[in-house]
């Protein structure tokens, strides 16, 4: 490493090449999540033109090449020569960054652009991007590539044609296709089911712009967009699977200082919130201003009414914000000028003019429905939910200190509240680890095989409540959870605080069949719903145990699934035997540290949250009352005739000790 640092030390990236240089700053990664960026961002362009009125249609086809197309019925972009670079305006947007149209509002008064950059930042990334350009009667066409030197060197985005007129049209719009570049992204296989959702979401944003979406590869699909309900249709989409509290969502829609909202909600009987938002059509995963003040205006509504017509005589017994949002499911769209998210993503709004504006227009028009005499029934219904979380709030407050008292008081019997749980020696919360771990034999082995100092086992005693259908009162009840909830020492509720966790490593660990699935779907089911900032954080995993151990002589080789078998016999060839392990108390101490305990060999899954929508929608079904739903979606999903590969090969006879 050279100690002099001079100007010559200094490299400027000319063009494109930044992009290419750290795509991850543009686009947030190089994986799935970055190559469907690409196309939001194109998507994008096309949905600005429609929520400015110049365009009612758009159409997006997943090509057999995998190069995706975006065409928009608008004015088209523009042809004629830019007058201070002189070259075509087209070209342009596609090869310099920070150059758009977007920055007054002379054609745009409202875009999810705000840096010029999106464009260009689609054709530095891709392998080659064409634009066609639809008005004046003319059909224009320009291509650019990123074309490979000899050394390996590559040009990104280079204008490969001049800006041609192809033939006369009665079309107007544009059409970008592209196709990304598998020297950059880790796959450049689009997922039809994820642009789907996407496309879903904006139609809905968006009441009558009509959106199609095609895929010309080999399972060919496709779907029509359009809902002239908006966001109502959107709640009551989300809400399908759901038990409401009354029918028609509430929907609210206000200007307030140039700021224009929209909103719809409805609540039903779940312990949950969702809440999607959305800035110029621009998803906003994680939240904003906006989404700030639309909770605090629901919030600050329901408070009014209830202290106004005495559900509420006491002001300390102000409803929460937690109260207000169990069961609401919203949908929140702003649009706004001068907007500012978090980053080239855009996934986090952050004008603070946002939030007072939200709030404002949520309180004044929120407050009409609740005092309007045709809505009383509703209105009473949403304050008596709130009321009732409030008091359920407060009760697991109260357990929870009760808990906590109850074990600190000398004399108690903690294995009351402790059950068998065997916790580890060491007091460092940066390491130690919590095995939630199925039945008692399993349980007993895993104390035996655990490094004491920073391994906790808790052995379950048969499945656990499936809290989904039952309320917290009933759950403070199970012995099981209250274990739990004692071992992690963050409390629960409006108690909860997870710097006071115990562990940073809560592990459930169960048998790898149908009863362990079961019982790994009510455990993440459990922290999804009391606990989601565990899993937010990272902090809940699925411990993952071998279902093979495969030996020959001194050869050993722990097989996770049937794949890792039958290569294992493939390499061991002849005389090798094979253990199957049905359950975890069949392996012994030693075997289940080495397998599934030791940090330095084991396996596991971290549990995340990706779409709330989509997690919500599997809980519902897949642990909810509805028996129907989960019938459909075993039958759809699950094939309980297949055959593992132990038991191809024991049909097939083959030559090992079976």
């Amino acid at each position: 490493m050279s100690s002099n640092y001079t100007a010559d030390n200094i490299v400027v990236l000319e063009g494109l090449e930044a992009v290419r240089k750290r795509p991850a700053m543009y686009i947030g990664s190089t994986s799935v999540r970055g190559l469907h960026h690409l196309l939001t961002e194109i998507v994008d362009n096309a949905v600005d033109e429609a929520i400015n009125g110049y365009a009612d249609a758009i159409e997006i086809t997943i090509n057999s090449d995998n190069s995706v197309s975006v065409y928009d019925n608008g004015r088209g972009m523009p042809v004629d020569l830019h007058p201070k670079l002189k070259i075509p305006a087209v070209q342009v947007i596609f090869t310099v960054l920070h150059a758009g149209g977007k920055f007054d509002y002379t054609n745009y008064s409202f875009s999810g652009g705000l840096h010029g950059v999106g464009a260009s930042v689609v054709n530095a990334l891709s392998r080659w991007l064409e634009v066609r350009v639809y008005r004046d009667g003319k059909e224009y066409c320009q291509r650019f590539e990123s074309v490979s030197d000899k050394k390996g060197n590559i040009t990104s985005g280079k204008p490969v044609t001049g800006v041609e007129v192809i033939g006369n049209t009665r079309k107007k719009g544009t059409m970008v296709t592209f196709l990304p570049d598998d020297r950059v992204f880790d796959t450049v296989n689009f997922d039809y089911d994820l642009i789907s959702k996407r496309i879903r979401d904006i139609a809905y944003l968006n009441s009558g712009l009509k959106i199609k979406l095609k895929d010309d590869r080999a399972d060919k699909k496709e779907e029509e967009f359009c809902f002239e309900g908006g966001l109502s249709d959107y709640v009551k989409y989300i809400n399908a699977d759901k038990n409401v509290l009354f029918k028609e969502p509430i929907y609210i829609s206000g200007e307030k200082n140039n700021i224009k909202v929209e909103a719809a909600f409805q609540y039903n009987d779940s312990n949950s919130d969702i809440v999607y938002s959305y800035a110029n059509n621009i998803n906003t995963a994680e939240g904003g201003t906006h989404e700030t003040g639309f909770r605090s205006g629901i919030t600050r509504t329901i408070n009014d009414f209830a202290y106004r017509f005495n559900l509420l005589k006491d002001k300390k017994e102000s409803l929460t914000g937690a109260d207000v949002r169990e069961g609401l499911t919203a949908v929140v769209s702003i649009k706004m000028r001068d907007i500012q998210f978090e980053g080239q993503t855009k996934e986090k709004l952050n004008n603070t003019e946002a939030r007072a504006a939200v709030e404002s227009v949520i309180v004044e028009n929120f407050t009409k429905f609740m005092e309007a005499p045709q809505n009383d029934d509703v209105s009473k219904k949403i304050t008596e939910k709130c009321i009732k979380t409030a008091q359920i709030r407060k009760a697991i407050s109260n357990a929870a200190t009760k808990l906590r008292e109850g074990a600190k008081q000398k004399g108690v019997e903690n294995s009351v509240l402790v059950g068998k749980l065997a916790n580890c020696s060491g007091n460092n919360k940066a390491i130690n680890e919590l095995f939630i771990v199925e039945g008692n034999s399993a349980g007993g082995t895993a104390k035996l095989g655990r490094n004491r100092e920073f391994q906790a086992i808790l052995p379950l005693r048969g499945k656990p409540l499936n809290v989904e259908k039952t309320n917290f009162e009933q759950v403070m009840k199970n012995e099981e959870y209250k274990t739990i909830l004692y071992a992690l020492g963050t409390g629960v509720g409006d108690k909860f605080d997870i710097s006071k966790l115990n562990y940073d490593k809560i592990i459930i660990l169960s048998d790898a069949d149908q009863d362990g699935a079961h019982i790994r779907a009510i455990l993440v089911t459990f922290f999804y719903r009391y606990f989601p900032d565990l899993i937010k954080e990272g902090h809940i995993y699925i411990g993952l145990s071998p279902l093979y151990k495969v030996t020959k002589g001194d050869k050993m080789y722990y097989a996770y699934t049937d794949e890792e078998l039958k290569m294992a016999t493939e390499e061991f060839g002849k005389n090798y035997t094979i253990q199957r392990y049905k359950g975890l108390g069949e392996m012994n101490p030693d075997q289940l540290r080495e397998t599934t305990l030791d940090p330095a060999k084991r396996r596991m899954i971290r549990v995340q949250i990706g779409d709330v929508q989509e997690a919500e929608g599997k809980i519902e079904v897949l642990m909810g009352d509805k028996a129907d739903a989960r019938h459909d979606y075993i039958t759809k999903y699950a094939n309980f005739n297949k055959r593992d590969a132990y038991e191809d090969m024991v049909d097939a006879k083959s030559t090992g000790n079976k």
